[in-house]
């Protein structure tokens, strides 16, 4: 995928590259970039092609228009037809959420405007997220009748506690952009137009870190609330072993010695 090509006006997702920062925006902006078929496949060719893509050291997702997504495109589901909801989920989301955590490059999520239902999770799956001043975030599935999906129930018991995340499955209220920078849903919160060049410098720091390294660091906290002590010291181990193995830690300890800033190539 090109940046060229995947910034086509009408692509679901744009892709545009930027020295090695990547950024992949949802672009149905007139339905609030609502999550259908195309928009899910398209989102999760972009995270893949990122992921592989050597010249990428950070990613951005963010939304075109007036939000960042609004959820499942509703206007294609029929209640009356039986769905099987689940297999949906499985072949949809559930791959896009896990490419997203395990992209080996810091992912940065820039909230601008709704983060709804499906459109939530996406938006928690980045490994920080920034709010524009107008987002505001909505467990919307107890709305519909339906149950958080996603990784919702995975990811908010972890960044703001379980009595939190049970509250807000089940009154589905919504959380403005202070209040969920408050109880730990987002790193910070920017006016609506410095959102994006805020997520860009971001994301150009990042890609200026050992790339490995903060591969390992998502690794690393991925499954903690899992393991015990010992066994997380133990991962600890075996993740310091490879990262002491990078071409990074040898420039980072040279730069250290040589009183001198560091070089990192994100090998």
């Amino acid at each position: 995928m090109s940046a060229t090509n995947a910034a086509a006006a009408g692509a679901p997702v744009l892709y545009e590259r930027d020295e090695a920062v990547a950024t992949l925006t949802l672009n149905r902006p007139d339905v609030l970039n609502a999550l259908d078929d195309a928009i899910t496949r398209a989102l999760l060719e972009a995270v893949e092609h990122a992921a592989a893509d050597e010249t990428v050291r950070a990613v951005v997702v963010t939304g075109a228009g007036r939000g960042f997504s609004s959820g499942a495109d509703l206007a294609s589901v029929k209640p009356e037809v039986a769905l099987d909801l689940g297999r949906l989920l499985r072949e949809r989301y559930h791959p896009l959420i896990l490419a997203m955590r395990r992209m080996p490059k810091p992912v940065i999520c820039a909230v601008n405007g709704a983060a709804a239902g499906a459109g939530m999770s996406i938006a928690l799956a980045g490994d920080i997220v920034l709010a524009a001043r107008s987002a505001y975030f909505l467990q919307a599935f107890s709305r519909i009748g339906l149950v958080p999906d996603a990784g919702s129930t995975w990811m908010l018991p972890r960044l703001i506690g379980e009595g939190r995340a049970r509250a807000l499955a089940m009154l589905g209220e919504r959380l403005d952009a202070e209040t969920a920078q408050r109880i730990g849903l987002v790193w910070q919160v920017h006016d609506d137009d410095a959102l994006r060049p805020a997520a860009k410098a971001l994301a150009q720091q990042l890609s200026q870190r050992p790339t490995r390294a903060l591969a390992l660091i998502k690794e690393a906290f991925d499954g903690t609330m899992e393991r015990a002590l010992d066994e997380q010291l133990e991962r600890e181990a075996t993740l310091q072993t490879l990262a002491g193995r990078t071409e990074d830690f040898r420039e980072g300890v040279a730069a250290f010695l040589e009183r001198r800033a560091p070089l990192f190539r994100g090998r």
